[in-house]
């Protein structure tokens, strides 16, 4: 499935419609005053949460959204009709900026519903101007345009659970243990270029690409994916077994994510030893051993074989559950 988390398009309300200059003309009474009709307004121009993470996809090649212009004014003092008004989905937890203004809106739950844009004031109309002093006005107003900008989304994904750590460290195994997600698995580095996603009992799973060091200044995939642990309850930190320096492995993925976001080093964590079927006993019992002293506000698990996955699900859940 595509995958699009970043996006700037440009989006334009409608255009209110035109006043007219028309006369009303009677049977008997050639003229019988205005009867020029106003303009409608310009379509307004809304954002709306879904539930589709893919669904900026449909936009990548799209060069503008617009919502409809107001119709003009009629003779016989009928009005312009009002524009349409278009509604923009994106996925839940997209924050869009708009360009020219500064102004944010962030979409944080399904069917959320934010104007971004407002259409433009259709003209007026000669009747309108009538009056005992002007009876035969020959003035109307042109509308007005609706609002535009360049506008800048960006998905920030919502999970429960956020698995961090280097490339190949076991993440999309993990996730594809955990939950019936089909994250590409390989033995080399950065096999997953993109978050994939998984729930687990209802509870939401994301895979984000590995971080190296360096990413919070860009390095390797960067920053881009930093974000999107920023909406994650609690993070999970995969270290491998085999790293042949884990002190200084998790003291690394550690500070990324505090240089990108001091808040991030705040969320509750589960530190997740992997791949332990590549060392004798003895490293597993150290590595327990220096984190549970160490680090005392995590939860240190290891994994294994597949008969231990209930257990696993069942640590994440009441640990996640006591962090509420």
């Amino acid at each position: 499935m595509a995958f699009i988390d970043e996006l700037t398009l440009h989006m334009r309300a409608g255009k209110g419609g035109n006043g007219i200059v028309s006369w009303l003309h009677l049977k008997g009474k050639e003229y019988s005053g205005p009867a020029g009709g106003n303009g409608g307004d310009g379509g307004d121009l809304y954002v709306r949460g879904v539930q589709n993470l893919s669904k900026l996809v449909d936009y990548q090649n799209t060069p503008i959204i617009e919502a409809g212009d107001g119709g003009n004014g009629r003779s016989r003092s009928m009005h312009g009709a009002r524009g349409n008004d278009y509604c923009f989905d994106v996925p839940v937890g997209s924050v869009i900026t708009n360009k020219e203004t500064g102004e944010v809106f962030e979409i944080m739950k399904l069917d959320q519903k934010e104007l971004i844009l407002k259409g433009g004031k259709g003209g007026l109309g000669n009747e309108h101007f009538k009056s005992s002093r002007n009876v035969s006005p020959q003035e109307s107003t042109r509308g007005t345009i609706g609002e535009d900008a360049d506008m800048r989304i960006e998905l920030r994904l919502i999970a429960d659970f956020g698995l961090v750590g280097f490339p190949n460290a076991g993440k999309s195994s993990l996730l594809n243990t955990l939950t019936k997600a089909k994250s590409k698995v390989g033995d080399y580095n950065f096999t997953t270029l993109e978050p994939h996603l998984g729930e687990m009992f209802g509870y939401l799973i994301a895979d984000i690409p590995g971080i190296i060091e360096g990413a919070s200044e860009n390095k390797g995939l960067g920053h881009k994916f930093l974000r999107h642990i920023r909406r994650t309850r609690v993070v999970i930190h995969c270290l491998p077994a085999n790293s042949e320096d884990y002190k200084k492995d998790y003291d690394v993925i550690r500070s990324e994510l505090e240089k990108y976001d001091v808040n991030l080093a705040k969320k509750p964590e589960v530190l997740l030893i992997t791949k332990i079927d590549t060392v004798d006993q003895e490293k597993i019992e150290e590595m327990v051993k220096y984190f549970k002293d160490m680090v005392q506000k995590i939860e240190v698990i290891t994994i294994l074989e597949d008969n231990l996955v209930k257990d696993l699900r069942d640590s994440l859940i009441k640990f996640i559950k006591e962090t509420e």
